[in-house]
């Protein structure tokens, strides 16, 4: 069974009240139109079209995977469609053609695929997705006659009471023999109120030249509902949260409350990961089995390994080893690298930096643009000093070295293996290997000074209060 995909995303959208077009905004950090992409490419759509208009330029690169045409003006619909014809009607294109909306989200490719076969099987020329809506309103109904088959799509406005009562509803997703929707869509008027050509007025177009309309009906109603405002798109990723939770319970994670919990679409989790609340993983990420993850964690595209703590952490675009721990309230910024048994403490902020095996930056410190080697102890509040002004500097810390408590290392630096550096030192110059680097003023001890002092102070305003 071959099929095409053509995805309508040329609508403006108004009810978003949003200068982002509807179709770019986001759920789980992925545009409405690329979940419906990627749903038909999952389903097996083997030719993929997206039409689009209103504010094109700001959705074209979401969708530059797929052949693109454009709607110049916005004169509905059938017309939109229309502008697929190059497209998808050539001599060689799928018997059936899928007409989707770009702001629906949540519709599954087995639908997909089943709708397709059910048109192929039954050799209809058009079949109307249809569900049952607990509540119908706004939607237009499906009216049947006695034997069950379909007679029309009745909108709200120009339903009967009776009608109104009806609960089976249009999608507004559609599978159409390709050569007779493209013949159909020439025949549309736009003898309307709003002067458009509706894709819906294809249907009776199609029965009145002696084509078969069938109804394929779906199940889940949550699949197919549309996203207009905010609301509604808030809506639709609860939706999807349950589901992709639901599907990571089932294969081995835990989640001590999936409610608090948000995963995108193409985070993987091995078994035996528990993510705690307050947790959100998106992007390009994976982790490995037996690592605990939150709560009030963020990671964003990083590779992160097995068996590891990873507490009150912000992560973008980091690699983590196994075994690996980090926070309380650590950031790792894009390209840091941590080996395996590292240990990251508490405000703790690493940028493009690798730390070697068993290494600890146990808090308070920042770590840019260096490469720190095996066993290193950072002290707290060290700092590698890696920004002049005008460009960026590297530092380099070799294998076992003792780092002391703010210490700050002035880059570009290389400090060599078994190396100690004492606590304050400002560290300017290469360290050698096993050297002991000190940068300190001699201290000045004075002895008698607090009580002198306090007496001056006494002097001048006749009081003194110790304040606690």
């Amino acid at each position: 069974m071959a099929f095409s995909a053509l995805i309508l995303a040329a609508g403006a959208g108004t009810r978003m009240k949003s200068d982002t077009p509807k179709v770019a905004h986001t759920l789980l950090d992925k545009p409405l139109v690329r979940w419906v992409i990627d749903c038909a490419k999952d389903a097996g759509a083997t030719q993929i079209c997206v039409v689009l208009g209103h504010q094109r330029e700001k959705v074209m690169a979401l969708v530059d995977d797929v052949p693109i045409v454009f709607q110049e003006k916005r004169l509905g619909t059938a017309d939109a469609a229309k502008q697929a014809r190059p497209v998808l009607a050539g001599k060689d294109a799928p018997e059936s053609v899928i007409v989707l909306n770009g702001d629906t989200p949540l519709i599954k490719p087995e639908t997909l695929r089943d709708l397709a076969l059910a048109r192929e099987a039954s050799g209809a020329h058009a079949c109307v997705l249809t569900f049952k809506a607990q509540n119908p309103t706004g939607y237009g109904r499906i009216v049947r006659d006695l034997e069950g088959s379909f007679v029309k799509i009745v909108e709200e406005e120009d339903a009967s009471i009776a009608e109104r009562n009806i609960h089976e509803v249009n999608s507004g997703v559609y599978c159409f023999d390709t050569k007779v929707l493209f013949a159909a869509l020439e025949r549309v008027g736009n003898d309307n109120a709003q002067g458009e050509y509706y894709l819906t007025d294809t249907l009776p177009v199609i029965m009145e030249a002696g084509g078969r309309v069938d109804i394929f009906s779906t199940e889940d109603e949550s699949e197919l509902v549309g996203v207009n405002n905010r609301v509604m798109l808030a809506e639709a990723a609860a939706i999807l949260r349950q589901r992709i939770n639901t599907r990571h319970m089932l294969e081995g994670v835990t989640m001590l409350d999936p409610s608090s919990v948000w995963i995108g679409p193409d985070v993987e989790l091995e078994h035996d990961v528990e993510v705690l609340p307050m947790t959100l993983l998106m992007g390009d990420t994976h982790v490995g089995r037996g690592t605990v993850l939150g709560p009030n964690t963020r990671i964003n595209s990083c590779q992160i390994g097995e068996d590891c703590s990873i507490d009150e952490t912000i992560a973008i675009g980091s690699t983590i080893g196994n075994r690996v721990s980090t926070g309380p309230r650590a950031y790792l910024r894009p390209g840091t690298v941590l080996k395996d048994g590292v240990h990251i403490g508490t405000s703790v902020e690493l940028k493009n930096s690798t730390i070697g095996v068993n290494s600890k930056v146990p808090h308070l410190s920042y770590i840019g643009d260096s490469q720190v080697g095996r066993e290193v102890n950072i002290g707290a509040g060290s700092i590698t000093c890696n920004y002049d002004g005008v460009n960026k500097h590297p530092t380099e810390i070799g294998d076992h070295a003792f780092v002391g408590s703010s210490t700050m290392f002035v880059a570009p630096v290389k400090v060599g293996n078994d190396t100690v550096t004492g606590a304050g030192s400002v560290i300017t110059q290469d360290v050698p290997n096993g050297a002991l680097a000190l940068e300190r003023s001699e201290q000045i001890t004075k002895e008698g000074w607090s009580a002198e002092h306090k007496k001056k102070l006494i002097g001048r305003t006749g009081s003194f209060q110790t304040v606690v």
